[in-house]
């Protein structure tokens, strides 16, 4: 089997879209036909220029993720970078991936930097990972990275009574051929505890995997990922908004040239 071709985000139901600045050309994303595009933070030399963020708003919803504890976007101490987003640019609020941070910065206490932002901001989106209660107490659209108790998870909280907008992040991978779904999304499934603790000592993590690291990671794509045939990931897309997901934003971990 092999990759598609011709097909879409909106195709499989998917309207929004994260993009990752170090990878594509943020305005690349113009090409989609999305309504709602995330920056994901990638360092702050990454953080688009805030004219370019402006005139996206003119064709689409824009939000940057802003880790609270990074400077530039701490709201209780160097915010510089925060404060030059435009008005119209909304914001994706983040404890932010230690990858990502110095020493210092992961040291920072996010409870409060996260409330601060998040009364700062008008109708930010709270990223879950890691702390998922916090961000639940703080309010406002939660925004969890897809695995397999993504379904279950958000039925629970709908029957709990929990009203707030719930949007989802997933790679995305448009193809049934293993060796494309490994090559793009094994390394980021790996990373996923339960796929990690599983691995074998110094496993490949692409399609050169074999035997139980491939098995294994495989099924960790298809766990923390949307990944196959267009009728696949509308009906995983189709589970998920059944659930009581508001938003999926997909992000192409293929890049975007297969999408357009």
């Amino acid at each position: 089997m092999t990759a598609l071709t011709g097909s879409s985000l909106t195709d499989v139901g998917i309207d929004a879209v994260a993009i990752k600045p170090t990878e594509v050309a943020v305005e690349r994303a113009c090409d989609l036909g999305v309504e709602t595009v995330t920056v994901d933070y990638e360092g702050r030399g990454s953080v688009p220029d805030s004219d370019l963020l402006r005139e996206l708003t003119a064709s689409f919803d824009v939000r940057v993720t802003a880790p609270v504890r990074a400077d530039g976007f701490d709201p209780r101490g160097d915010d510089h970078l925060r404060k030059t987003l435009p008005e119209s640019v909304g914001e994706v609020l983040v404890a932010g991936h230690p990858a990502y941070l110095d020493e210092d910065e992961q040291r920072r206490a996010v409870a409060p930097r996260l409330s601060a932002a998040a009364e700062a901001a008008t109708d930010p989106w709270v990223g879950t990972e890691s702390i998922e209660r916090l961000a639940l107490a703080v309010g406002h659209t939660q925004y969890e990275l897809l695995g397999p108790n993504t379904v279950p998870t958000v039925r629970a909280l709908r029957a709990a009574g929990v009203t707030e907008s719930i949007a989802v992040y997933a790679p995305v991978v448009l193809s049934t051929d293993e060796d494309t779904i490994l090559d793009a999304v094994g390394e980021y499934a790996a990373r996923r505890n339960r796929v990690r603790e599983r691995l074998p000592e110094r496993a490949p993590r692409d399609s050169s995997a074999t035997g139980q690291a491939r098995r294994e990671l495989l099924r960790g794509s298809r766990a923390y990922a949307l990944v196959g045939g267009a009728d696949d990931v509308t009906e995983q897309v189709s589970e998920l908004d059944a659930a009581g997901v508001d938003r999926i934003v997909g992000y192409p971990a293929r890049g975007l040239d297969p999408l357009v």
